[in-house]
């Protein structure tokens, strides 16, 4: 499956999805599933931009609202995650996952799903050490304060991510913290040498989010954020990492003092061939090879930078797809977008533990909390599938639904004026989602 990932969407989604055209038309492929890192900006109308979190010059409606009032149709199935811009009251209505607009869907605050056999997982929003042992507090209508908490990661967003299994890919917003070292430090310097100091002090990304690569170890990892494109290799075998512009091959290219070089041993058997002819060439005797070590496995992580010209912001990649029991075959119109058994199991498993408020309730133990997730697992696999007409398909829980009026598809531009906060709004989506889960 060919996966277009772009970093900081910035409400760009003109640009970007004239760009996959692009790259569609010059390289004759189709791209099937495009993964948005953050910053995505979801604004429906002057209301929703009054609660992004940014200096008021940089308020500005761009594209999304096209998208969801129907002016405009997302051409490729669409997987987003929220950042720290980002039009933070929609986001909440749907909190565990949800369409935006029709094809187009949030992984929620944090999240699973499973696209044609592919687990992709992920988590919104940046770390703040002050906020992250909280509960959702943020009430409506946001403070200044608010509209910053209510996007930094929460433990119990942490915790129930761990417990899942390895997801082929998983998106963040946010870089784990300390990638750099497992990448070229000394170029991403040169190109943002205002890093250093976070660097140095291991301020640099997220520790929570490197607790779940180490955890997870997921195959892939894609971020954004950050504004730059960065590329690392973190293997899983606890050995040494890798050093500025060195190569995987290079790193196991150590020399050993002890070790008889092979080139030397073809010479000295040579040499007793010439001296003895009824000497048996070791080429002519069967030969008993040792099966090399199994390959260490490995993260490969990418961060991309925000839709910029001259920017390198969005790249394709090829992934193939693992076969997924679900008794719906994938659409030949594109790829299918199912709920992860696993993650439905885990957010039963955690919700008793969900908190409205600052104080957080004491989580589980690890071996609990497993527990706790199996025997969820058992419930949802007995439950949930005749419920979804036989199959996973999220599209048979949740539909998309226009809760906020949308401004009219040719209005855009900067805010001015005084605009009143954003209404309340529930969202049938989210209904539809605890519902069916019996939450």
């Amino acid at each position: 499956m060919k996966i277009a990932v772009q970093g900081c969407c910035h409400g760009d989604l003109d640009a970007i999805y004239d760009h996959i055209a692009k790259l569609e038309n010059q390289n004759g492929y189709k791209v099937d599933l495009l993964l948005i890192c953050g910053d995505f900006q979801a604004m429906r109308n002057w209301s929703d931009l009054k609660v992004m979190a940014v200096p008021e010059k940089y308020k500005e409606i761009k594209d999304f609202h096209k998208y969801y009032s129907g002016a405009r149709q997302a051409p490729i199935l669409t997987i987003v995650i929220g950042g720290n811009h980002e039009a933070s009251n929609y986001l909440w209505e749907l909190y565990y996952g949800g369409w935006l607009a029709p094809n187009i869907y949030f992984l929620g605050h944090a999240g699973s799903v499973i696209v044609n056999g592919l687990r992709i997982s992920g988590v919104s929003g940046i770390y703040k050490d002050h906020d992250f042992r909280l509960g959702h507090h943020e009430k409506f209508p946001y403070d200044n304060s608010a509209q910053r908490s209510i996007y930094h990661i929460r433990e119990y967003c942490v915790r129930k991510l761990s417990l899942l299994p390895q997801p082929d890919i998983f998106i963040s917003h946010d870089w784990p913290q300390s990638i750099e070292h497992y990448g070229d430090l000394q170029r991403l310097l040169r190109h943002k040498k205002h890093f250093k100091a976070d660097i140095d002090n291991g301020r640099l990304g997220s520790p929570p989010l490197m607790g779940l690569l180490k955890t997870l170890k997921p195959k892939r990892w894609f971020a954004a954020h950050l504004h730059t494109r960065f590329e690392a290799t973190v293997p899983h075998d606890d050995t040494r990492r890798l050093g500025d512009n060195e190569t995987e091959a290079e790193a196991s290219a150590v020399i050993n003092p002890d070790e008889i070089m092979i080139e030397n041993e073809d010479v000295m058997d040579k040499d007793i061939l010439k001296n003895n002819p009824d000497e048996i060439a070791l080429s002519d005797e069967e030969q008993h090879v040792q099966p090399l070590p199994p390959v260490a496995p490995v993260t490969k992580f990418l961060a991309l930078d925000k839709c910029l010209p001259r920017r390198r912001f969005l790249e394709v990649v090829d992934i193939p797809t693992p076969s997924f029991n679900q008794t719906k075959l994938p659409s030949p119109a594109g790829p299918t977008l199912s709920f992860d058994p696993v993650w439905l199991a885990i957010t039963r498993a955690f919700h008793p533990y969900f908190s409205l408020s600052r104080m957080q309730a004491a989580f589980p133990s690890e071996t609990h909390a497993r527990a706790l997730v199996e025997c969820e697992l058992k419930w949802v696999n007995d439950n949930v599938p005749h419920k979804l007409d036989g199959g996973w398909a999220i599209l048979d829980c949740q539909k998309f639904v226009v809760t906020a009026p949308p401004i009219a598809s040719l209005e855009s531009g900067k805010m001015k004026g005084a605009i009143a906060q954003p209404s309340y709004y529930t969202n049938s989506q989210t209904e539809a989602f605890l519902q069916y889960y019996e939450l």
